[in-house]
């Protein structure tokens, strides 16, 4: 788990990771917009952040939140250059153990219609939809919320 001084390396790794979306999500990702100070200010309130790391180099994180009685988690990012090794889905299942060590039903997140393969990802490791939500200003649904239920018994430890 990350604390708060680690706030500016998840800033730049999240920042990094989005990049690629840049122009092509409307609206546009508020991960543009991540600041160390903001997440400082969030692992400060208890929030956390999961992250992946190699030889003191961090390559991926994910940022968590307990909300209705499910883990919630956003910001899934794997910085570019380590992308391909499965760190994305080490992320989600470390994110899914800690949901059970915290005696947690579920968890949960939020995907843009537009991120097919995130959608697939979370599909193949047995996310469901739940619902489509608009963002504010918009008419149509632009986001995707998915849930998983865990199960009561023994969750495997994440590869």
């Amino acid at each position: 788990m990350a604390v708060t001084a680690d706030a500016a390396a998840l800033a730049s790794t999240i920042a990094a990771a989005f990049e690629e979306y840049r122009g092509k999500l409307t609206p546009e990702s508020a991960a543009f917009s991540e600041t160390a100070e903001a997440i400082s200010r969030e692992l400060a309130a208890g929030s956390g952040a999961i992250v992946a790391e190699q030889d003191g180099e961090l390559l991926g994180c994910v940022m968590i939140k307990q909300v209705d009685g499910d883990l919630y988690f956003g910001r899934l990012a794997v910085a570019p250059r380590a992308r391909g090794r499965g760190i994305a889905r080490q992320l989600v299942e470390a994110v899914e153990h800690e949901a059970h060590r915290r005696g947690l039903a579920g968890v949960r997140l939020g995907v843009r219609i537009m991120l097919t393969d995130n959608q697939r990802l979370f599909t193949s490791m047995g996310y469901v939809e739940t619902s489509r939500e608009a963002h504010a200003g918009f008419s149509h649904p632009t986001s995707i919320s998915m849930r998983k239920a865990l199960p009561t018994g023994c969750v495997d430890q994440p590869r």
